[in-house]
């Protein structure tokens, strides 16, 4: 199946970030404080140096974890002078509900790569894009797995943005938070810049457009294998 979206790879595991580096399917990398802690990562500085060292060639996003607008500024600026491949996760907003549109004007603004995330409306996406228009280059993250995830379709609201975009060619939409390899086909068909995955879905792309025949009979295959092997009788 031919894809047209970028796929980045979600994760802080070094290895697995690694093994998807090796992955020519693979465009970029995106990562959070919650994946980070996940993984173990005991030093945030150090980690995202030591990553920069393998992964010179492709994006990668490394958020901010302040809640106060001026540190978080701070941060951004010292993240986004490590590497020319950086963006700088910025959350919509802290976690008091105050817009951080004034922080992403001002580092759009200095020519920081910025990469809006959290959101999950049409507006909120539309309340950000003055300020990143003055960027050479963006990212716009909606978490269309936990739009999902509150009972809701996804799809109308990317397909919305995507066509908002249409108007801003420097700034790109990701799909973040799929929960399954078909978000990709999704994202594809509606033509979403980027969907950013966990090595697990990820993982599965051999499997995209394979015979059902053939899929359920590997599947008959490998319940039958695992039972022989744990040795089942009844």
């Amino acid at each position: 199946m031919k894809l047209n979206v970028k796929l980045f790879a979600d994760g802080a595991d070094k290895e697995g970030m690694l093994e998807m580096h090796a992955n020519p399917l693979i465009s970029g990398f995106t990562t959070n404080p919650t994946l980070m802690k996940v993984a173990g990562v005991k030093s945030y500085k150090s980690f995202a140096k030591d990553i920069l060292t393998y992964i010179k060639d492709k994006p990668i996003s490394f958020e901010v974890f302040s809640d106060d607008f001026k540190e978080m500024e701070k941060q951004a600026m010292e993240i986004g002078s490590w590497a020319d491949n950086i963006y700088v996760k910025i959350p919509i907003t802290n976690t008091k509900s105050e817009s951080s549109f004034d922080l992403i004007n001002r580092l759009s603004s200095k020519n920081i790569k910025v990469n809006v995330t959290a959101m999950m409306t049409v507006a909120q996406v539309q309340s950000v894009l003055p300020a990143l228009t003055k960027g050479s280059g963006s990212y716009v993250s909606v978490f269309a797995g936990r739009i999902a995830d509150a009972g809701f379709d996804p799809l109308p609201i990317m397909r919305e943005v995507v066509d908002i975009l249409q108007d801003y060619p420097s700034i790109e939409l990701i799909w973040a938070s799929p929960r399954e390899l078909y978000n990709v086909v999704q994202a594809n068909e509606i033509g979403c810049d980027i969907i950013t995955a966990t090595n697990d879905i990820l993982r599965k792309l051999p499997t995209l457009g394979k015979d059902l025949d053939q899929f359920s009979l590997e599947t008959v295959k490998m319940f039958y294998g695992d039972a022989k092997e744990a040795g089942y009788s009844i």
